[in-house]
């Protein structure tokens, strides 16, 4: 098995929705940058339409079940906040989407596999697919599996994208995180950025992944672990 199988695979897992139609789940994989960009082309921009859909209703569904007197403002609140692209993105990189997308050469040479637009989508193609294999209860059951804990444990604060987060903090401290390339390494297809993030009055934090954007987002990330934030 090589090593995109073993990763759609184990996305299955996690998951917790093995595929009847296998197709279909390649299908919600495929992004744009793969191949003929002709509309009705095999690319998951119409999966993604779907499962656009089939997420907003499940989550407010769920929302209605769980919090019977919550007002429709705190309820627009929490959905908006939980199928928004920020936690569409964390939801992928949580559930191993990444290795399991198949991208055009030059994207995946850009760091596509950890873009929030490119997992955001290709999540919300995913569950379409499971909807289409399954039905609109496989989906649920798929999105209680993968939204459980963002839902259960519900913070506005923390579901805002870190970098947001970071920026947020230290405004109110009068002043906006820094960040720098201290490193790249490795070959074009396969590099690792080494990012410092500075914020003034306390000590500059370090982030690596395989794109700059990526690298950024950890080290805001470990600056606000290390905050306590």
């Amino acid at each position: 098995m090589d090593r995109r199988a073993a990763a759609v695979a184990e996305l299955q897992v996690s998951l917790g929705w093995t595929f009847r139609d296998p197709a279909l789940l390649e299908h919600a994989l495929v992004h744009g940058s793969v191949g003929d960009r002709t509309p009705g082309a095999a690319n998951n921009e119409r999966l993604e339409f779907l499962g656009d859909r089939v997420l907003g209703l499940v989550i407010a569904e769920r929302l209605y079940d769980d919090l019977p007197t919550a007002a429709e403002g705190e309820l627009a609140i929490r959905l908006n906040a939980l199928v928004s692209r920020t936690a569409c993105a964390r939801v992928a990189r949580r559930a191993g989407f990444g290795p399991a997308l198949r991208l055009g050469g030059s994207e995946s040479n850009a760091g596509g596999r950890d873009k929030d637009v490119i997992l955001a989508d290709a999540c919300e193609a995913v569950l379409a697919a499971v909807y289409k294999d399954g039905g609109l209860e496989a989906a649920r059951a798929v999105i209680a599996t993968l939204w459980g804990e963002d839902i259960d444990d519900f913070d506005p604060a923390r579901l805002k994208d870190v970098k947001t987060r970071l920026q947020e903090w230290a405004h109110a401290r009068g002043c906006s995180p820094a960040y720098a390339v201290t490193s790249r390494a490795g070959p074009q297809h396969a590099s690792r950025f080494v990012v410092e993030v500075r914020v003034q009055g306390v000590e500059p934090a370090v982030g690596e992944a395989s794109s700059r954007q990526g690298a950024e987002k950890a080290a805001a990330a470990a600056m606000l672990d290390r905050e306590g934030l």
